[in-house]
């Protein structure tokens, strides 16, 4: 499965740059992240819990930073093993240019493989499910960047941030 959008984030590329790079802000962004720990240069461990459709699994894995020019762009690659549930895994290139506003353009194209159990549940399935969860980080990186004066309420039970806590974070 492959998709590609951009996100136009009310932030400079610096700053939009080394969030990316958090391993604090990654965690907070991957939907269904229980932990993460490591490093840009040396990789994350993560585990991460999904649903996809009747299944549910918590996927053990490793996310890595690759092909990093400065400021510019890089790529995301995951996978996990989810036990009986399968395995997923993927890869989001994400590159960054300045706007006319001042902010930053991320452009991201996704490519995500799932096996076992999980590639039973058919195409369609994985296909919106795949869509969602890139959906859901990105908005969460970008929500996490603009404006800390648009906070929004957050339903008890998601654990999205509420928007701007990056930029607090960073500045």
């Amino acid at each position: 499965m492959n998709l590609a959008d951009t996100r136009d984030i009310a932030a400079p590329r610096t700053v939009v740059w080394a969030a990316i790079l958090d391993p604090e802000v990654l965690k907070t962004c991957i939907p269904g992240c229980k932990e993460l720990t490591g490093t840009v240069v040396d990789g994350f461990e993560a585990v991460v819990v999904q649903k996809v459709g009747p299944v549910k699994a918590t996927f053990k894995g490793q996310v890595d930073v690759s092909d990093m020019v400065e400021g510019q762009s890089l790529t995301l690659t995951g996978q996990g093993k989810g036990g009986p549930a399968g395995f997923a895994k993927g890869a989001a290139k994400v590159s960054f240019a300045d706007t006319d506003e001042g902010g930053t353009l991320l452009t991201y194209d996704v490519e995500a493989k799932v096996g076992g159990k999980l590639a039973q549940l058919g195409s369609r399935i994985i296909d919106g499910f795949t869509k969602k969860l890139a959906d859901q980080f990105f908005e969460r990186f970008q929500d996490g960047l603009e404006d800390p004066a648009e906070t929004e309420e957050i339903a008890k039970d998601d654990e999205k941030p509420k928007k701007g806590w990056i930029g607090r974070m960073l500045g």
